[in-house]
């Protein structure tokens, strides 16, 4: 316990080559905490995508204009958002576009396992990206209610967390993809876009 306090993550395992990180629950702020408690540094996914992509799905779980003007990684198989936005609807609680669950969600990540030539398998391994893990965190539970394993958060998102002082306060410059220098760019491959079925 005191190694946790200490070091505040610990080395889990060897996961075909790559490390997971340990993340004790209570060092996870409670918006990006999954039921499994899986999660994966940008780093980690990196690896597995480098690594291993054959033997794992990884999915950008951004909105398709997310994706299109703030960027994504090539190393993505799909975009499949989790939530969608009416931008005709705003809501004012929120102060924000009216957003929906995307009902498809499930069935979309199952048909993306499919086209990659991983079956339906419940225990193949499905990394999942978002803005700053908060929406991956959700994603993944539902998931894992679908039945599925060896589901994990990319708990930094691609644009990661806003800082809290400094020059750069309220911008989100802390952490994540992006933040961590690994691949990533502007233009959009049609074979991973997002379609509206």
């Amino acid at each position: 316990m005191m190694k946790k306090m200490v070091m505040g993550v610990l080395i889990a395992g060897f996961l075909n080559g790559a490390y997971a990180l340990d993340i004790a629950q209570d060092k996870v702020p409670e918006s990006k905490r999954t039921e499994t408690h899986h999660y994966l540094t940008p780093k980690e996914t990196y690896d597995f995508m480098t690594n291993d992509a054959a033997n794992t799905l990884f999915i950008d779980i951004r909105t398709p204009y997310e994706v299109q003007f703030v960027g994504h990684t090539e190393m993505m198989d799909a975009n499949i958002p989790y939530l969608t936005y009416d931008y005709s609807a705003w809501d004012d609680k929120t102060k924000e576009y009216k957003r929906s669950f995307n009902s498809a969600f499930v069935n979309q990540v199952e048909d993306a396992l499919v086209k990659k030539a991983m079956g339906n398998n419940k225990d193949a391994r499905i990394i999942l990206m978002c803005r700053s893990g908060d929406r991956s965190a959700r994603a993944a539970d539902l998931l894992a209610k679908a039945g599925y394993t060896n589901v994990w958060s990319q708990i930094e998102g691609f644009e990661g967390d806003k800082a809290s002082s400094g020059d750069t306060k309220g911008k989100r410059t802390v952490n994540g993809w992006k933040n961590a220098n690994l691949p990533w760019t502007y233009d959009l491959n049609k074979a991973k876009a997002y379609f509206l079925e």
